[in-house]
């Protein structure tokens, strides 16, 4: 995958079209980015005893969590224009460099 976690993305498809954000994690082998902020679905909580409850986010109830979103959906942000574009793989001095193909900078 062309897109690594910290990347800003943009949505380009999907219910969160338009938007942007961090990411947060990447799952390779499915395809699939969580994006901070976005494809947030509901999750049921079981609380927890009274042993586990000195953390805030151990408690229980319904949470937001960010949901997978396939990475064909999303888009790189450019680092010098911040628009959208697409990812090229460069080979300089035997290591491997992601450019934008809009404006040519390196991402990495």
């Amino acid at each position: 995958m062309k897109i690594r976690k910290d990347d800003m993305v943009k949505v380009i498809s999907g219910k969160d079209r338009g938007k942007t954000g961090r990411v947060l994690r990447t799952e390779p082998g499915r395809s699939r980015v969580y994006v901070e902020g976005l494809s947030l679905q509901k999750r049921h909580q079981r609380p927890r005893t009274l042993q586990d409850t000195q953390r805030a986010q151990d408690i229980g109830g319904v949470i937001e969590v960010e949901g997978p979103i396939h990475v064909s959906n999303v888009q790189l942000l450019d680092p010098k224009s911040g628009e959208p574009t697409r990812v090229a793989i460069k080979r300089e001095d035997g290591r491997r460099v992601r450019v934008a193909k809009k404006s040519g900078t390196e991402i990495d």
